[in-house]
């Protein structure tokens, strides 16, 4: 039977917002404006869902604390202003949370993203006032370590046994078991969902809208 679950955590880039094209350009970007060599699509995806400060650590491991600095400031100059690749809510997304929240559903987010940048896109989706909580890697411990999931628990006063979280990368996955928390992934993110399952995800599903008529 479906367990009842009080919160909702979701990951932001490739599980609800499509958004993965342009964070790769946008490193390309400030990789190639700071002089550097040009970073592969793939080396990058592999990073989306850490924070930048940790991306970047993977990504340019024999560039200084300072060189890769730069980069990040680059990087969200390009993200925030410069690139202009779309980055529309996957399928489903809207309307399902909508449902959910009319459902009762209270809804959070956990991301990779900065502050900035995480308020950017709740204020171009319109989504901002859905979710009672949110955290974002520059204010707390990055993925896949779970302090980012304990803050928002302990913000919205809900145990671990009574929240889940949705993900689409083996960093959200492997933080929800951390934290000792159910989690779903989602098969039409950034990873493989067969990398997911080394988690032990209690579901996987290939749409956002699988992922709601199983909620609700």
């Amino acid at each position: 039977m479906l367990k009842e679950y009080k919160l909702l955590i979701f990951d932001w880039d490739g599980t609800l917002m499509d958004s993965a094209e342009r964070i790769v350009r946008c490193f390309q970007a400030a990789a190639r404006d700071c002089g550097l060599h040009m970073l592969t699509d793939d080396a990058i995806r592999r990073t989306i869902g850490l924070g930048v400060v940790e991306a970047l650590a993977r990504l340019l491991p024999d560039t200084d604390d300072q060189g890769r600095q730069a980069v990040a400031k680059r990087y969200r100059e390009h993200f925030l202003h410069l690139n202009e690749t779309p980055t529309p809510l996957f399928p489903g997304v809207a309307r399902g949370l909508e449902g959910l929240h009319q459902q009762g559903y209270r809804m959070a987010v956990a991301t990779g993203k900065s502050r900035i940048g995480l308020d950017a896109a709740l204020a171009a989706s319109g989504t901002g006032t859905l979710f009672c909580a949110t955290r974002c890697a520059d204010e707390t411990r990055s993925k896949p370590h779970p302090r980012m999931l304990h803050e928002i628990l302990e913000e919205t006063r809900v145990g671990a046994e009574e929240a889940l979280m949705v993900g689409d990368t083996s960093y959200d996955i492997e933080m929800a078991a951390n934290a000792g928390m159910d989690s779903v992934a989602v098969g039409y993110g950034v990873h493989d969902l067969d990398e997911l399952r080394v988690h032990r995800p209690r579901l996987c599903v290939q749409t956002f809208p699988e992922l709601c008529a199983w909620l609700l």
